[in-house]
């Protein structure tokens, strides 16, 4: 009986817990958007925002590791201007007929401790795909209040240079510098 008893205890003490599987999230499109900044003439800002915004996120917070693919549709555009917007749209600015989305795609998140603060990864847009790091502000998972699926919403942003995307033909009062803001919300599968 003894015996018995020793090799139960041997067995938890050496047992090798199951590796928990990546948790993958689809993107909830209503509540998930993109937005930006960009200098005006040197003296103020303009913001916009793209209305949709799709993909999921894998995250294997065991192993610290996941991923991230967010679709932008390019056309969904809101300045708060509608002729503004229209602008935006053409071959100058998105180039929309062209390139109707934008994407960024990260395999690379980064931690610390338990914390996701960083995702760094490519986006491509205007059809030039360049690496971009984006530090992440807010993380966190609840259970939905209504669905009783686990949630998780994030605030990510990063800087890109216009022009290494080329966006060139733009008006000289636009800087080159433009900040990204991705704001999802995604609902475990």
């Amino acid at each position: 009986m003894k015996i018995k008893i020793g090799l139960f205890a041997m067995s938890l003490l050496f047992a090798t817990p199951a590796a928990a599987a990546p948790e993958t999230y689809a993107i909830d499109m209503p509540h998930s958007f993109s937005n930006f900044e960009v200098g005006h003439m040197g003296i103020t800002w303009i913001r916009g925002r793209f209305n949709k915004t799709s993909g999921k996120v894998t995250l294997d917070r065991a192993e610290k590791k996941g991923s991230i693919e967010a679709e932008i549709d390019a056309a969904s555009v809101d300045t708060g201007y509608a002729r503004r917007d229209e602008l935006l749209r053409t071959e100058s600015y998105f180039n929309v007929a062209q390139h109707p989305t934008m994407t960024f795609r990260s395999n690379n998140l980064r931690f610390n401790g338990d914390v996701l603060v960083g995702a760094d990864g490519e986006l491509t847009m205007l059809g030039v795909t360049r690496p971009v790091s984006l530090e992440i502000a807010s993380f966190k998972c609840i259970t939905h209040p209504v669905n009783k699926r686990e949630i998780c919403g994030a605030v990510a942003n990063g800087m890109i240079q216009r022009s290494e995307f080329g966006m060139t033909k733009v008006s000289r009062s636009i800087s080159e510098e433009i900040r990204l803001y991705i704001n999802i919300e995604a609902i475990k599968n």
